[in-house]
């Protein structure tokens, strides 16, 4: 992860336990005070919204390489900065959907049913993936997505 998306996390995952903590601290004297005017609620960590980067061991060229694919095939429309997130992984997730047998929602998020299907398109068209399917996204898949990524560098 980036030093800055890290920071970003730190800071709103900081901001989250304080104001629940001080919101645990002040519920006696809420519930004490019945006349008080009602207090708003404490903010969840849904609230937060995070980019998550997951380049799976791309370097930030080979990252842009799949973003142009993504773009040019599968309807990305964000950035091409070399950081594969959340809007980078729909798009990846709509091919996989298609043609690779992924079954979960298309939301971005790189979880064991993306990592899964990522590897059944790494193994069944030539990238170099040789291990079993388990959705962990080890060091045959990392090497598996750098072959397929240099190859969308050069193409895209």
């Amino acid at each position: 992860m980036r030093p800055r998306v890290v920071s970003r996390a730190l800071v709103s995952v900081t901001a989250i336990v304080g104001i629940a903590a001080g919101s645990l601290a002040t519920a006696s004297t809420s519930f004490a005070a019945s006349d008080a005017a009602p207090s708003k609620p404490a903010a969840s960590a849904q609230d937060v919204g995070v980019l998550a980067v997951v380049n799976l061991g791309l370097s930030t060229n080979q990252a842009k390489g799949v973003q142009r694919w993504l773009k040019k095939e599968w309807g990305y429309n964000g950035a091409i900065d070399g950081e594969l997130g959340t809007n980078s992984w729909k798009a990846f997730q709509r091919h996989l959907a298609a043609h690779h047998g992924y079954r979960g929602e298309i939301d971005g998020i790189v979880g064991s049913g993306t990592i899964s299907a990522l590897q059944r398109f790494l193994k069944n068209n030539g990238w170099g993936y040789t291990g079993s399917i388990d959705g962990i996204a080890g060091p045959g898949t990392q090497s598996a997505f750098k072959t397929f990524a240099n190859w969308c560098v050069a193409t895209y």
